[in-house]
């Protein structure tokens, strides 16, 4: 039986939406992913996330930090932005 839900093998991406600004220096602590400050002030963190193991592990940082989750969304090939 062929899974046609999950036909890429491609690691999934995702965007999570923080209130507030984050240092840049924060990069290596939430595994790589890129780190966009925005100018209404929030920030997002944009990268693969292995599984959702790795994904509820970025959640807790978030949490232990004492950072306001705005958003989680995984995004599609088309979605992400080249000059982010």
């Amino acid at each position: 039986m062929t899974d046609t839900h999950n036909s890429s093998s491609q690691t999934p991406v995702y965007q999570i939406q923080l209130k507030g600004h984050l240092a840049p220096r924060w990069t290596d602590w939430f595994d790589g992913m890129l780190i966009t400050l925005e100018t209404d002030g929030n920030t997002y963190l944009t990268g693969p996330v292995s599984d959702q193991a790795a994904l509820h592990g970025l959640l807790k940082k978030v949490r232990d930090l004492g950072l306001t989750l705005l958003s989680v969304e995984r995004l599609e090939p088309g979605q992400i932005d080249p000059n982010a």
